[in-house]
């Protein structure tokens, strides 16, 4: 019961934190320093919960103001932070709640088979290829019985690339804003085209059954 409480208290206190501090950890951001750094890492864990502002953009502004390795090392470390509280949170704060949430949804049920089944490249491929959103991918694992490192490990891994290419485009942002538009735009593009194929696949494959 102490548990359950204590994470529906974070859980709370960082929504609100997110929601009600939002323009003043952006200030904060940008006034540079070890302070920046701080406020940066701990926005993007807030962003895992709920996208308070979109990652796309708070991880172009990230890059724009430290630049792309170090904006990238910063998104990293704030990403993985809020990730590993999630999956932490769901596995013994509210995992009752949650198994008997989804029991109602058979598909849910079917990731949860399969993220234990390939843990580390199911997690590593759901991050760099986002079919499945992140944060239902952070709570089907904390549900899982996948094993907390190889979840970290594997998302480290995968969420790289994305935090690279947002970063990139940020840090050029001020220099050519259509290029950094272009970068983050061609990308989505490519998302979009693999969720589709995903999706046109398990279509005919469910009107073949």
């Amino acid at each position: 019961m102490i548990k359950k409480t204590m994470s529906i208290l974070i859980f709370i206190l960082i929504i609100i934190a997110g929601y009600s501090q939002k323009d003043q950890l952006l200030h904060w951001m940008r006034a540079g320093g070890s302070l920046s750094i701080c406020i940066s890492m701990l926005f993007v864990a807030i962003t895992v919960f709920f996208p308070v502002v979109p990652f796309p953009v708070l991880g172009g502004i990230i890059g724009a103001i430290f630049g792309m390795w170090e904006g990238a090392a910063i998104s990293l470390a704030g990403a993985m932070l809020g990730t590993t509280l999630l999956f932490f949170l769901v596995r013994y704060g509210f995992r009752d709640w949650a198994q008997n949430y989804v029991q109602k949804y058979p598909k849910i049920k079917e990731y949860e088979q399969y993220f234990e089944n390939n843990s580390f490249l199911a997690i590593l491929l759901s991050r760099v290829i986002p079919v499945i959103p992140a944060a239902v991918v952070n709570i089907i694992c904390g549900l899982s019985n996948v094993r907390w490192w190889t979840f970290f490990w594997a998302s480290v891994l995968g969420k790289i690339p994305n935090i690279l290419l947002v970063n990139f485009a940020g840090s050029h942002f001020l220099q050519n804003k259509w290029f950094s538009i272009g970068i983050y735009g061609v990308y989505l593009l490519i998302i979009f085209i693999i969720n589709y194929i995903v999706l046109y696949k398990k279509m005919a494959k469910s009107q073949e059954s």
